[in-house]
């Protein structure tokens, strides 16, 4: 039996969901992450209302109808952050963060960058394996803190990705 999968962009009826699937993934960094960074929920709903209203524009990954993955893009004066990635966890490592990312590099031609934490070597690694690699630390600081509204302790605990063959 063949499932039915499509990719396609969130609205207002999937902001419930894209909470529920942010804070079921996010539970991998539990222990991982800093203990003064980690709370729960890990994403609170103003928190992601307010990532909504600050341009991140969430997709979803559905497969008969169910969202089993999102991933939001933002655009941030030249280049374009790919912001909350994250798969169901019990669905994880079947390609569906793979096929969201595989999309959401082809909506823009800007250079693409991503943040994720120090410690979550899984993450770094996937994006490696999809055409991404990790800027020194000096330019991860300046990247931070020219395209994201983090805190500094976030910048210290974080790296960031660009993508192959498109220059910064």
């Amino acid at each position: 039996m063949t499932s039915d999968h499509e990719i396609r962009p969130c609205g207002e009826r999937d902001i419930e969901i894209i909470y529920e699937i942010i804070n079921d993934a996010a539970q991998a960094y539990r222990g991982i992450i800093p203990a003064d960074r980690w709370k729960d929920p890990y994403m609170s709903a103003d928190e992601l209302r307010h990532e909504i209203d600050e341009g991140v524009k969430f997709w979803c990954y559905t497969e008969d109808g169910e969202v089993l993955g999102v991933m939001g893009m933002q655009d941030v004066e030249d280049v374009t952050l790919m912001r909350h990635a994250y798969v169901r966890t019990v669905r994880r490592r079947q390609g569906i963060g793979g096929r969201l990312l595989s999309l959401l590099r082809q909506k823009t031609s800007r250079p693409i960058l991503i943040g994720t934490w120090a410690a979550a070597a899984w993450a770094a690694r996937f994006y490696e394996a999809h055409g991404f690699y990790l800027v020194s630390p000096e330019e991860k600081d300046r990247l931070l803190k020219r395209y994201w509204s983090i805190p500094e302790r976030q910048v210290e605990t974080s790296v960031v990705l660009a993508e192959r063959g498109r220059s910064l």
